[in-house]
């Protein structure tokens, strides 16, 4: 009979701030023999700070195809494992998602440990519709590639969520407020850390200012989407197409969903207008 196999554990481990860190995480952290991380010069001292002992082994995105399978064998045999990223949330804009995507087609179990999470952060406290958005990760640095992720971008009727490194972020605004200068956005760097900070502005603003003086840390961009800056014109389309809907008899709770699915405008602004169209 077959032994069964270990579990490999998505661990998510905080940006920066330790009290950030679950307490499920925490018991976890500290059980489980095998804690396989982005960079073990990161991971180290978080284990350190908890009095965890786990063997610590690198997994990144240019560890060879050999490592891979030593962490497969060891899920394999029995061994649980620990998968961590430097900060936030594994495999989000880092590497792991082929250790997953292997574990779960040999049947080894794959548990998320929920936690902090850099996009779900910068949207909370941004001041930008969080109710859809588009997370683009890191832009290319250049060539085709980069202008298709620009123009992908710039076209989304929804919030754009990016990572960028510090020195490239004037230069990423820069290219941004060239098509669109006046869209709002926000620079979140240093999430939950000491320096914290969120700057807003138009693309404009921020891609001068930060194009003078590079940001510290790391970087979160969150961008209005394009359909926000047009949504008073399209309150004019709403209002005939939800008069039409509910004159047909639809309940409002029908026309509500109907017309966010049609437009793409945020929930609680089409509610508003079915709702003084029903009264």
């Amino acid at each position: 009979m077959k032994a069964p196999s270990g579990t490999l554990y998505v661990v998510a481990t905080p940006l920066g701030n330790l009290g950030d860190l679950t307490l499920r995480a925490t018991e976890l952290l500290r059980r489980v023999p095998l804690v396989v991380a982005e960079d073990t010069r990161r991971t180290r001292p978080l284990l350190a700070h908890l009095d965890a002992h786990p063997r610590l082994l690198s997994f990144h995105a240019h560890s060879d195809a050999a490592r891979l399978q030593d962490i497969l064998d060891r899920l394999a045999t029995g061994e649980d494992v620990a998968l961590v990223s430097d900060a936030g949330t594994p495999v989000i804009s880092d590497p792991g998602v082929d250790l997953i995507a292997r574990a779960r087609a040999a049947g080894i179990p794959v548990v998320p440990i929920p936690g902090p999470s850099a996009v779900a952060t910068a949207l909370s406290a941004a001041g930008i519709s969080g109710d859809r958005y588009l997370f683009l990760g890191f832009p290319p640095r250049k060539g085709k590639e980069r202008a298709r992720w620009l123009e992908r971008a710039l076209a989304e009727p929804f919030t754009v969520v990016c990572f960028e490194a510090p020195g490239r972020t004037g230069e990423l605004l820069g290219d941004l407020a060239e098509h669109d200068p006046d869209r709002t956005t926000v620079v979140a760097r240093e999430l939950t850390k000491l320096h914290e900070e969120f700057v807003a502005g138009t693309l404009g603003e921020l891609a001068a200012k930060y194009r003078e003086t590079a940001p510290r840390g790391e970087v979160t961009i969150v961008m209005t989407g394009r359909g926000e800056r047009e949504s008073v014109l399209a309150q004019i389309d709403v209002e005939s197409r939800a008069a039409e809907l509910l004159g047909a008899g639809r309940s409002p709770r029908t026309v509500v969903t109907q017309l966010v699915d049609e437009t793409g405008l945020p929930k609680n602004q089409v509610y508003r207008v079915v709702m003084k169209l029903a009264r």
